[in-house]
């Protein structure tokens, strides 16, 4: 199966938002974890499948956990000053490692939903001023203000939930 969801690392990136834009990106984020749910209903059988090697709806899902832990990271560093922000780990190691096929997909939904609460409580919190506060986004190589830092990550979201809605069609 050849898939028409656009390879994440072909996304190309403007970040021009309005800074007062950030409240409305933080729904998306928030929004997050109930569309996932929202896939996953009488799916069980497929979750776990893999297409051509690539990875399970399931594993996408829990890569979406896997990565909170970045995305709580580079947060941090916006709110401390930091210039530039934490590397990826391109060849999603820990995804892998976290063998999330041999996991309930509750199990994953729930901790994904607990850990982007805990992100949105740091959100929720900061300025339209600190969410201007600018970073080095290293593989981009480019400066990202935290609003735009968001905005990546709602859109790196709704990738995987594009890539989980083909693969359990």
């Amino acid at each position: 199966m050849t898939s028409d969801v656009l390879p994440w690392l072909e996304y190309r990136w403007a970040f021009d938002l309005p800074v007062g834009m950030y409240r409305a990106v933080l729904e998306r984020l928030r929004g997050t974890p109930s569309r996932l749910e929202d896939l996953i209903p009488g799916a069980a059988s497929a979750l776990t499948r893999h297409a051509s090697g690539k990875w399970s709806a399931q594993e996408h899902a829990g890569h979406l956990w896997t990565l909170e832990v970045l995305f709580q990271t580079r947060i941090g560093e916006y709110v401390r000053g930091e210039g530039v922000l934490t590397v990826a780990d391109m060849g999603n190691r820990a995804t892998a490692a976290a063998s999330y096929n041999d996991r309930s997909i509750g199990e994953i939904v729930a901790e994904f939903r607990a850990a982007r609460a805990r992100t949105m409580e740091t959100l929720d919190r900061l300025t339209l001023d600190e969410a201007a506060r600018v970073a080095r986004h290293p593989r981009l190589d480019r400066p990202m203000r935290l609003v735009d830092l968001c905005f990546f990550s709602a859109e790196h979201d709704d990738h995987h939930l594009a890539l989980i809605r083909e693969l359990l069609r």
